[in-house]
């Protein structure tokens, strides 16, 4: 098998079970790996230390698989798992709050780079690093022997598949095709999904928790939903019985789903106004028309992607959470979010108290948010945590 010789004193990390190597950790590569391979690492003494994916073109050339040396790569491994990450899904119960969840979170799981996401029968992947773009046919292979599926369908056009030297690619990996939208149910309200062209694999199935702590925030106020995407939020809050639901979203498509999204929820449409356009500019509009909401969420894209963008992202979060906080009435509700791994989130929080500061109010964090059980964080490798979110009272 091919190796990787570390520089002295860069095993640190992994005697801490970190399950990345970076480039500039490594003294030599011995062999000719190919890109996927597995490939042993070595301290700069020659002890072993674990084996890993090799990925020549990226920033992380190796991704941990084992740090047994007794475990070899192989279909049991990937079996065995699948088959954890499975049952500790199961031990939550999930089933009976949805019918749509995360199934494999990468290195959370000990799969890195692979994403699977369980909509109803059907299982929708991302592969997303050289190793398990090498071992697709042995993870789909596995998960065609545990799974109960109707289907399993690829959504590997993220753009992290370019750092890894890999090509953007969708299909059929096994069985049926999807429908062209997946009917998921989710604390009682129905949901249509686009698994072949919607945002990650179709549905923001991390802000689960959060969709139930807005909905029950939700009763009898006035509503703006802003990044609505197919309306999440609103809906949730339409249906606990929100007096009025303003959904902004540049995207037209996602704004027509919302509209089916109502009708299937059998709620009032009279209650739900579509915006499509810009959020800063519509923000800065309902301000200076004097608009006022009891109830706000802020669950914006990612606005960075690079630790080089910090600064840049940092002016985008207090910008739009600036204007939130001016268009909320007294003892107003916030619900903001930022979903970069690289903002912090004492810095977030930071970000967004300077943002009521600069908006002449005074704000009380009632809670906070992460990521849900479905989307775990290791310990090991804190990378894994990503969501961030705060719930606020404006006074």
């Amino acid at each position: 098998m091919p190796s990787v010789v570390l520089k002295p004193g860069r095993e640190k990390s992994l005697h801490r079970l970190h399950p990345w190597i970076f480039s500039g950790a490594i003294k030599s590569i011995e062999g000719s790996p190919h890109p996927g391979a597995t490939i042993e690492v070595l301290s700069s003494r020659g002890e072993w230390l674990a084996s890993g994916a090799y990925s020549p073109d990226s920033q992380i050339p190796i991704r941990i698989w084992t740090f047994d040396s007794a475990e070899a790569v192989s279909p049991s491994f990937f079996l065995m798992r699948i088959h954890r990450a499975i049952e500790a899904r199961a031990r939550l119960k999930i089933k009976e709050r949805c019918s749509a969840f995360r199934l494999i979170y990468a290195e959370s799981d000990g799969i890195p780079g692979l994403i699977a996401d369980q909509y109803g029968e059907f299982l929708v992947c991302q592969f997303l690093s050289a190793g398990v773009e090498f071992q697709k046919d042995l993870i789909v292979r596995a998960f065609r022997e545990i799974l109960p599926l109707k289907g399993i369908f690829e959504r590997s056009d993220a753009d992290v598949r370019r750092k890894e030297g890999l090509p953007l690619t969708t299909g059929i990996l096994s069985g049926e095709p999807p429908p062209e939208l997946i009917e998921i149910h989710e604390d009682g309200i129905r949901f249509l999904v686009d698994v072949y062209k919607g945002h990650k694999t179709g549905f923001y199935l991390d802000q689960r928790d959060s969709r139930s702590k807005a909905a029950a925030w939700g009763n009898g106020c006035d509503v703006l939903n802003v990044f609505s995407y197919t309306g999440g939020f609103g809906i949730g809050c339409l249906k606990a019985g929100a007096h009025r639901v303003i959904h902004i979203d540049s995207s037209k498509t996602a704004l027509e789903l919302i509209h089916r999204h109502v009708e299937l929820n059998d709620l009032n449409p009279e209650k739900s106004i579509c915006l499509g356009g810009d959020a800063f500019q519509v923000l800065r509009k309902f301000r200076d028309e004097n608009h006022r909401f009891d109830l706000i969420i802020l669950d914006p894209p990612k606005f960075i992607e690079s630790k080089s963008r910090i600064e840049k992202g940092a002016r985008g979060y207090k910008d739009i959470n600036m204007l939130a906080i001016q268009l909320l009435n007294p003892y107003g509700i916030l619900f903001t979010y930022s979903c970069s791994g690289h903002m912090e989130s004492g810095l977030f929080q930071k970000i967004v108290s300077d943002a009521a500061l600069d908006a002449g109010r005074e704000a009380q964090v009632i809670f906070r948010f992460s990521q849900p059980a479905d989307h775990p964080v290791a310990l090991n490798f804190p990378e894994s945590s990503y969501l961030k979110g705060l719930m606020l009272r404006v006074f």
